[in-house]
């Protein structure tokens, strides 16, 4: 039996959160700091104007995390190709999801006795397809690019929704020096949920004193990413690479360092260290967060985190140490990427 109620159109402070999570571990490792340093396949992610300065024909890249002390997976796979010296494209595949989750909603059958057999399991997911194209311009060191989301979430059966989003994003090099502008959702990224429940789940639902869900469409609103980014080289063999970034959103007073009643703004901050390009020591701070204490005493806690990364000749293994879930009862992630260049003619 399909249940169905009068479709509502709301603005979702926190839609589609899981989007905002990361990916790969060299930006991870650095708290996120990444729109302007970002030149590989991970960039359709970061700021799709950096896919153009990718240095391999081909890119490769794939992560994957366990969050809430494994109660979630969260995995991504990332695939760039340069077209020419002045495009190129990419395509990325996200999900975030928890499985194996027990439906006891048929646990009691009609006499009234508990039957576990009648216990079915069900998957709570995220997916993410992200299509990327990237450009330079006439304009000596400005790159352009944007990304076009198709998004699917599913509750096992029982609700599903479907969405779709835009990004755009800046990048503009000179000397040592990159600046970068990121625009998430710029028109809006809207998910349109159903629901269909059989009429046993109906009436357990009723019965139960549970609200029934219906249809809806949730709207992510529109933000603002800022950076910049510092490369020094220190000497022959050991370069330094520093950035700044500034997550500016417009939906009301948000709990970040920074905040007005028309923007709310969240700084992280990572560095990264490099020996002969081939070996990498990062570590970055963000997540900044006002907070009370017992005796109502305000206080400012930050998040560190930091990473590793070895290049090989022709892969990238990537470490970060962070906490994703943020209140999971894990209070960090331990995560790997990888990173397969190819160039034509290998």
């Amino acid at each position: 039996m399909c249940f169905s109620s009068i479709s509502l159109l709301a603005q979702v402070k926190y839609s589609n959160e899981f989007l905002k999570i990361g990916v790969g571990a060299r930006a991870l490792g650095m708290s996120n700091s990444a729109i302007a340093g970002t030149h590989d396949v991970t960039s359709s992610y970061w700021n799709p104007a950096g896919l153009v300065r990718m240095e391999d024909d081909y890119q490769l890249a794939a992560m994957h995390a366990e969050i809430f002390a494994g109660i979630a997976g969260y995995n991504y796979f990332g695939l760039g190709l340069k077209l020419d010296d002045k495009s190129a494209i990419s395509v990325s595949l996200i999900r975030f999801g928890v499985d194996d989750i027990p439906n006891t909603s048929r646990l009691i059958d009609n006499e009234g006795n508990i039957d576990f057999n009648r216990v079915a399991f069900f998957s709570a997911a995220d997916y993410a397809g992200i299509f990327s194209y990237s450009r330079k311009t006439n304009i000596e060191g400005l790159s352009l690019g944007g990304n076009a989301k198709i998004i699917h979430r599913r509750v096992g059966d029982f609700s599903k929704a479907w969405g779709f989003g835009l990004d755009a994003g800046a990048q503009y090099v000179k000397n040592n020096w990159t600046f970068a502008a990121m625009g998430r959702d710029i028109t809006g990224t809207f998910n349109a949920w159903t629901t269909d429940l059989d009429e046993e789940t109906e009436q357990t639902f009723i019965a139960t004193g549970n609200d029934l869900p219906g249809s809806s469409v949730e709207v992510t609103v529109p933000e603002l990413a800022l950076g910049a980014n510092r490369a020094f080289q220190l000497t022959s063999k050991i370069a330094l690479e520093a950035e700044l970034n500034l997550v500016n959103t417009f939906d009301g007073k948000r709990n970040t360092l920074f905040r007005t009643n028309f923007v709310s703004m969240d700084p992280n901050l990572g560095i990264e260290a490099s020996l002969n390009n081939k070996i990498f020591l990062r570590g970055g701070v963000g997540n900044f967060q006002v907070t009370t204490d017992i005796s109502g005493n305000r206080l400012t806690t930050v998040q560190p985190n930091f990473g590793l990364g070895v290049k090989f000749s022709y892969f990238t293994i990537d470490y970060a140490c962070t906490n994703l879930g943020e209140v999971s009862v894990a209070q960090s992630s331990n995560i790997f990427s990888l990173r397969i260049d190819i160039n034509k003619g290998q």
